[in-house]
């Protein structure tokens, strides 16, 4: 009852912004848009909400990253905490815009702390660089859906953090990619005149999932190499499988685009045959 009283209070709140993706599942998602910033609130609720556990949500928002996500998701835990037994999902959505104003107007303050600085640009020449280069070669792989999530793999061979960054922001002018749930990516290069190797990875709120990828490159050996792997999720939480579809579309690019030697294969082949 509880529930069917906070789905229609929500439903009268939000009007259009609120839809209901799964009744089976009791999920839903609310659209919340403030200034130039968008966020997905996707939401399932628990037989035992409000009462003992709650909500099961995924919040989807291309310009929220790393701390950023942890910091609101902070926020979010303490509502909770702070509400035991109680309908939270109007609170979560109005806490999360009002993060969304807060960072709308330091995204206005940087803004203007970088033109101030425009003066010094010179000491930046090595990043204003990149616009003059051509953006490395990107090939996007098959897709893996599973209940209603799908998993698409991106490679570019790449040689600096530079040309990591032409990459990312080259996938993100794609809407549809830098809508998705997660954008996790994972890379591993020798710099110019350097044998040491430059490599990091990143989750985008899919916990452990760029460190499986990196992983994933470290014990192929693959080199010079920027994998990401794009997730849209369906409203079914897929569980420990979630990674197995990241790790195996980033295995297919890799392989399809020629970064797994033959020589792993065959030694892989081999050590099962033991």
């Amino acid at each position: 009852m509880f529930q069917a009283d906070e789905v229609e209070a929500l439903s009268s709140i939000y009007g259009t912004d609120f839809h209901t993706e799964s009744t089976e599942h009791k999920t839903y998602s609310v659209d919340i848009i403030e200034g130039k910033l968008m966020c997905l609130l996707q939401v399932t609720m628990p037989l035992d909400y409000p009462g003992e556990s709650p909500p099961i949500y995924m919040l989807s928002a291309p310009w929220l990253k790393g701390l950023q996500r942890q910091e609101l998701c902070g926020y979010l835990e303490e509502i909770y905490l702070e509400n035991v037994g109680e309908s939270i999902i109007y609170m979560w959505v109005e806490r999360i815009r009002q993060f969304m104003v807060e960072q709308g107007e330091l995204n206005e303050q940087e803004t203007g702390e970088l033109e101030l600085s425009l003066s010094l640009a010179s000491a930046e020449l090595e990043d204003t660089s990149e616009d003059l280069t051509p953006c490395p070669e990107i090939f996007s792989g098959e897709i893996i859906s599973d209940r209603r999530s799908h998993f698409q793999p991106h490679l570019a061979t790449v040689k600096s953090q530079a040309q990591i960054r032409q990459v990312l922001r080259k996938l993100y002018e794609n809407k549809k990619i830098a809508s998705a749930t997660h954008n996790i990516y994972a890379f591993r290069f020798e710099p110019e005149g350097s044998t040491c190797i430059n490599q990091d990875c990143e989750d985008d709120g899919e916990t452990h999932a760029g460190g499986r990828m990196l992983h994933l490159l470290q014990i192929l050996d693959a080199k010079d190499v920027l994998v990401v792997v794009t997730r849209w999720f369906g409203g079914i939480l897929l569980g420990p499988d979630r990674f197995k579809h990241i790790n195996n579309a980033a295995r297919q690019i890799l392989h399809s685009c020629g970064f797994i030697s033959t020589q792993v294969d065959k030694g892989k082949k081999s050590r099962k045959g033991k």
